[in-house]
């Protein structure tokens, strides 16, 4: 069974507002077009475009127009639509209103998607179960529907211009709808006929079929093996499928989730990585379940097996760990600003251990913005500046236990404290945390170590208003290892991930994309059977930030946003967990582990991967002011970029003059030690 621990319930909506939402929703699967589809109810959705981008139709709530153009791979008529259709993305760029194309044609590949339309200006969309299509009433390709946002409903449905009409004296036009819809007026010629290819929906045949899917035999148990661990009495589900009743009453919204995919919530692109801990459903299973929704959710004969599925979810699911902390208690306030908790507690331990499991049971889940785990080796008041070479996992909203692979570990030494950094974020009243971190460990000596690192930029810029806008870095591997998993980590305003490598020789692969970034879910990707990288690999990880108004969650569209510690601000953090190969605990490569981390800085601030760090790179964080000011010294061959070996050079400058100042008598006694320019520290 997946393991979980506590995390966010997200993005569902409330039943009463499916249930208004979706009145009807078995209506739209009716085996033909209708007559007019002028004023039908569009429902949600979100789909990965050409890049692995994903748009979402609800989040274009405030554009004047919403255009969807049916396509296909290798089809003429297709091809010209997108030529046309972004001739007017360019002429309605000011004006809001949003383009993209649907390709829902069986014959094509997401591969081949991508290859043949990465060159469009226009994003398609990779409708590779016909959901979205069929729903929407598709039937040929350059099939243009344009979705009115105030009303979700089809306000235009027809060609292009009169070029794609089935007769060339059509008056019916998009740039004339979208006229209309951009001043608030009626479109004058709603609907015609389009001259498109055929697009088959087997499906649309197969309609009255889904009134016979079984509830006891097809839909119980796709709910019992992918929804009910949370969906269960006292578990995290905002409501617990317990009965055939319950589940009906909550099929709109068990229908939205889907569409948007944003249940179950494990946000990999289906494209790219394999996983261990994939929790999502089958293509099978999702359409089994939507065919059934929009069948009526009909209960058919049988027993209901939900019921007896219903279980009270264990304290910690993996059983007793073998040594529980209790976190010291904080007071989250209800509004404000918290400084990161740092707190420090005796390990208690006269032997060493090796750590299988890290599992987290929080006291206020909700305030709880992440918890990072480490070790010190002395014991003191606070838990600041454990080493990343003894990090003992996190804990982020939505997040699972914190895994090892098969005979792999994590050292913790005797004596010594925990450290934990912990980072709250007010919810509008007043709560107490008091979180318990259980440890499991390893009744042999495993053979491997975990190593951990990030993928990291403290240098991002995200202006104020912009939609889409991007940042990248990179972290270069000096040795073999073999990944074992990764984790993005940003706020609110990010909207979408992705982490490829890079091999020595050039070429890229994807290993983790998330079409669409979700705060609420931050959990580990675990690569099934590890993933292999290569001496000379770059791991590369890019952003996309909506800081505008539209963006749901943005504290605030008219800023500038740079990194920075609280929710309100922007991180850029892809963690991996990997081992080195040919190390093992008997032959540690800690040197391997140094120069991995001294690469960074460097990864985070080369951003056009030239491999020099020109002087526009050094951008807004203070610990690059030494940077700017020497920036002439630094680069020893004048050749106007800072080079890999100039950069530790200075760094070892840097560290020298920190140390004097450190041991420095009288004067500094007392006082912290003074942040080195560029350190990398345990902030997530």
């Amino acid at each position: 069974m997946q393991r979980r621990t506590i995390g966010f319930t997200a993005g569902l909506l409330s039943a009463a507002a499916a249930i208004t939402l979706f009145a009807g929703v078995a209506s739209q699967a009716a085996p033909a077009k209708p007559a007019s589809l002028i004023g039908e109810r569009v429902a949600n959705f979100m789909l990965p475009d050409q890049t692995g981008l994903g748009y979402e139709l609800f989040y274009y709530k405030t554009a004047p127009a919403v255009v969807i153009v049916s396509s296909a791979l290798g089809d003429p008529t297709s091809a010209r639509a997108a030529t046309a259709l972004a001739d007017l993305q360019s002429k309605y760029a000011g004006k809001g209103v949003q383009f993209m194309m649907l390709d829902s044609s069986l014959k094509d590949s997401r591969d081949a998607q991508i290859d043949q339309d990465a060159k469009l200006a226009v994003p398609v969309l990779a409708d590779e179960l016909q959901v979205i299509g069929r729903s929407l009433g598709v039937t040929r390709t350059a099939e243009v529907f344009v979705v009115d946002p105030k009303t979700w409903t089809v306000a235009y449905h027809g060609p292009i211009d009169a070029s794609f009409a089935v007769k060339k004296n059509s008056k019916a036009n998009l740039a004339d709808a979208l006229d209309a819809m951009v001043a608030g007026n009626p479109v004058a010629v709603a609907e015609a006929p389009v001259n498109g290819a055929a697009v088959a929906f087997p499906d649309r045949d197969r309609t009255a079929q889904f009134a016979k899917i079984s509830y006891t035999n097809d839909i119980a148990p796709i709910l019992k093996a992918k929804c009910v661990s949370c969906h269960t009495t006292g578990g995290i589900g905002p409501f617990a499928m317990s009965s055939y009743e319950t589940v009906k009453g909550f099929s709109p919204m068990i229908r939205e989730v889907l569409r948007t995919k944003r249940m179950p919530p494990y946000h990999a692109d289906t494209h790219w990585g394999q996983w261990s801990n994939d929790m999502r459903l089958t293509d099978d299973q999702t359409k089994t379940l939507i065919n059934w929704i929009e069948a009526g959710s009909p209960r058919g004969a049988g027993d209901d097996p939900l019921p007896a599925a219903m279980v009270v979810p264990a304290d910690w699911p993996a059983g007793k760990p073998d040594l529980i902390v209790t976190i010291p208690k904080f007071d989250v306030p209800a509004s404000g600003v918290i400084d990161y908790q740092e707190r420090s507690v005796p390990t208690g331990l006269t032997e060493g251990k090796w750590v299988r499991e890290t599992a987290w049971k929080t006291g206020a889940r909700q305030a709880v913005h992440h918890i990072l785990a480490g070790y010190i080796p002395e014991v003191r008041a606070d838990g600041r500046g454990f080493s990343w070479n003894v990090s003992l996992g996190g804990y982020g909203p939505g997040g699972d236990d914190n895994m090892t692979p098969a005979n792999t570990g994590i050292y913790l030494p005797p004596g010594g404290s925990f450290a934990y950094q912990m980072h709250y974020t007010p919810i509008g009243k007043p709560v107490t945390d008091e979180t318990q971190v259980g440890y499991y460990f390893y009744k042999q000596d495993p053979k491997y170590i975990l190593r951990q690192a990030s993928v990291t930029d403290f240098s991002i810029e995200i202006p104020a208003g912009e939609s889409r806008h991007r940042e990248q870095a990179y972290l270069e591997f000096p040795h073999d290892a073999i990944l074992f998993g990764t984790q993005p980590h940003a706020h609110y305003r990010a909207y979408s991930t992705k982490l490829t490598i890079q091999y020595p020789d050039g070429h890229k692969k994807v290993l983790l994309n998330q079409p669409r970034y979700d705060f609420a879910w931050q959990r580990e990707y675990i690569f099934k059977g590890g993933f292999e990288v290569p001496a000379g690999s770059k791991l590369i990880a890019e952003y996309v930030y909506d800081n505008s108004a539209g963006n749901p969650s943005n504290p605030d569209p008219k800023k500038d946003v740079t990194f920075g510690e609280q929710t309100f601000e922007e991180m850029l953090f892809t963690f991996v967990r990997f081992t080195w190969k040919g190390e093992t605990i008997d032959n540690r490569h800690d040197d391997w582990q140094a120069e991995l981390n001294n690469g960074v800085m460097f990864g985070a601030l080369d951003d056009n991967m030239d491999g020099k760090l020109q002087l526009a790179e050094f951008r807004n964080s203070p610990r690059f002011a030494p940077f700017k000011q020497y920036f002439s010294l630094i680069d020893a061959n004048h050749d106007g970029g800072i080079d890999k070996a100039e950069l530790a050079t200075a760094m070892a400058m840097m560290k020298k003059m920190q140390a004097g100042k450190a041991a420095a008598p009288a004067a500094s006694a007392g006082a912290p030690a003074e942040t080195a320019p560029g350190k990398v520290g345990g902030t997530k």
